[in-house]
């Protein structure tokens, strides 16, 4: 990259030729040439450079589009970074390219309840099998590799409770039984973890969340090495799956403030986690304990900590903790995380997933909590206001 994360951020992509800090919006279906022969000259140099951002139908993507992925795999230290419409369908971009009906997956018991409907059930009509495996105890990974294995797919930390795993082992273990990996970063994202560099095949990051960071637009980035390059790419050309120019463009000047935002998400998220360790009846779900083995995981792989965390909170009275969520005034309820907006939500069970490895008792409920850009001491107040609704 040369220059830091922060600089490069503030100083890449910059239009000489329009004479614009930002590049432009181009907008096209048709990629207009002179002549057949230029068509043809245009072919050739997309084959021979693949990565290059050599378009002959808008479909393929513009100049836009093709600065963000350059953008982006400068950040992710990729081969490439393909571009998706969503930060889901990067998820399934990235298992349907690399599998086949009679193919295994090994994925981790808390991903996103999306990637697990995708996975345990919507395969299985394809014959592709799932089987989920226990983030804290590797061995349910390792015992569930078979010939057919072909993917083992992680999500970290798990969504909604936070589970942070051994990232190194799991590679380690991939490798010495040549199986491909996948991970959705979105928690993380490469400012705070560069999973290529580590050794995953793929990194799933939703746009939607923290590189647009203000909650009005939707996409996903896939970066890959060059190793799965050429399925992924052939992947996306049947499927279609392209990020139009404009959220290219909103994310791309999303991106410019990154690293400042995170910052930001990581020093009111501390703050917030340092009342909320001290409450009773609420465990928090943050890397933030020392002697905890996901403080430990946390520590070993990322440089920071985002925004976004949980709270299991014992009670029993559901409806106290529904009255806790309604009367934070600063947060808003809505899906979706990673704006410059605080936003908490419930979270029923049932929208886990049905998971193997949950351990929920009847008392505890779940909370997630994003800690947005607002002033931290004025979140803890509002909390504190709230706990007064908690039975």
């Amino acid at each position: 990259m040369g220059n830091s994360f922060k600089t490069f951020l503030k100083h890449t992509a910059k239009d000489f030729h329009n004479q614009s800090v930002n590049p432009p919006v181009v907008r096209a279906s048709t990629i207009i040439f002179k002549s057949m022969q230029d068509i043809r000259k245009m072919e050739i140099k997309a084959k021979k450079n693949p990565t290059g951002g050599h378009f002959e139908y808008g479909r393929q993507g513009t100049s836009t589009t093709h600065i963000l992925q350059k953008i982006l795999s400068k950040l992710e230290e990729s081969y490439h970074t393909f571009l998706t419409p969503t930060g889901f369908g990067s998820v399934f971009l990235a298992i349907f390219s690399v599998t086949r009906p009679g193919d295994e997956i090994i994925v981790a018991d808390p991903v996103y309840s999306p990637t697990r409907l995708l996975t345990q059930d919507f395969l299985k009509e394809f014959n592709i099998k799932s089987i989920f495996y226990d983030t804290h105890n590797l061995k349910t990974l390792e015992k569930s590799i078979t010939k057919k294995t072909k993917l083992i797919f992680v999500e970290n930390p798990g969504s909604n409770t936070f589970d942070f795993q051994d990232l190194g082992k799991i590679i380690k273990i991939a490798k010495k039984n040549k199986i491909l990996t996948a991970i959705d970063n979105t928690w993380g994202t490469p400012y705070f973890l560069k999973p290529i560099k580590l050794g995953f095949d793929m990194s799933i990051v939703s746009a939607t969340k923290y590189y647009s960071g203000h909650s009005d637009v939707m996409g996903g980035s896939l970066a890959v090495n060059k190793k799965v390059f050429k399925k992924v790419q052939r992947s996306e050309k049947v499927t279609g799956l392209r990020l139009g120019p404009d959220d290219a463009y909103l994310i791309t000047r999303g991106l410019r403030t990154l690293d400042v935002r995170l910052d930001r998400h990581r020093e009111n998220a501390k703050k917030v986690a340092q009342f909320l360790s001290k409450i009773k009846n609420i465990k928090l779900l943050y890397p933030y304990k020392k002697n905890s083995f996901n403080f430990r995981m946390w520590k070993k792989y990322y440089s920071g900590a985002s925004g976004l965390m949980g709270l299991k909170i014992r009670s029993k009275n559901k409806n106290s903790v529904i009255k806790f969520v309604n009367n934070l005034k600063l947060f808003g309820h809505g899906y979706s995380w990673g704006g410059f907006e605080s936003l908490a939500l419930h979270q029923d069970k049932r929208e886990q997933g049905n998971r193997s490895f949950l351990k929920l008792e009847k008392n505890e409920h779940l909370v997630r909590l994003h800690i947005g850009l607002e002033d931290p001491s004025d979140l803890i107040a509002d909390i504190k206001k709230a706990l007064k609704y908690l039975k």
